[in-house]
């Protein structure tokens, strides 16, 4: 019963293909009604005017590579390989600053510990990270800026 149904499926199935090649065929030698409007018209003698339409210097942001680093707010804690990641220092496991710079990732928690996490890399950083919302000259003005 059952290699009837599936057979009598294959029949139907290889129709509508049939069917469908047979349509797209005849579609091909067709030609749109409104073909002969749509022809480009005769091209104008004179070039278009120039225009600066890019921003003025002061309103364009840095390119990530032209950044020395990038640092993102993390308050929930980080857990990487089932174990919650620690500060070696003062053993705080929430409220982490995530530095971005040269490939690789470092926490920073709120004391002022730093330490190198091997186990994220810049994919993470960037799936993470929002869009940056200022620029900052040093390193200190962009903690201020975060509330460190």
């Amino acid at each position: 019963m059952f290699e009837r149904i599936r057979r009598r499926r294959a029949a139907e199935h290889s129709e509508m293909q049939r069917r469908h090649y047979e349509m797209w065929a005849w579609l091909e030698g067709q030609e749109p009604p409104d073909a002969q409007r749509m022809q480009p018209g005769p091209q104008a003698a004179e070039p278009a005017a120039l225009v600066d339409d890019f921003l003025p210097p002061e309103l364009r942001i840095p390119s990530r590579d032209q950044l020395a680093g990038r640092m993102m707010p993390w308050q929930q804690p980080i857990v990487l390989d089932g174990q919650m990641v620690a500060c070696a220092g003062c053993g705080a496991y929430r409220d982490w600053l995530v530095l971005s710079t040269r490939d690789q990732i470092w926490l920073r928690c709120r004391t002022g510990h730093q330490q190198h996490e091997p186990r994220l890399d810049t994919a993470w950083y960037n799936r993470h990270a929002a869009p940056a919302d200022a620029t900052h000259a040093t390193f200190e003005d962009c903690l201020r800026h975060l509330g460190h």
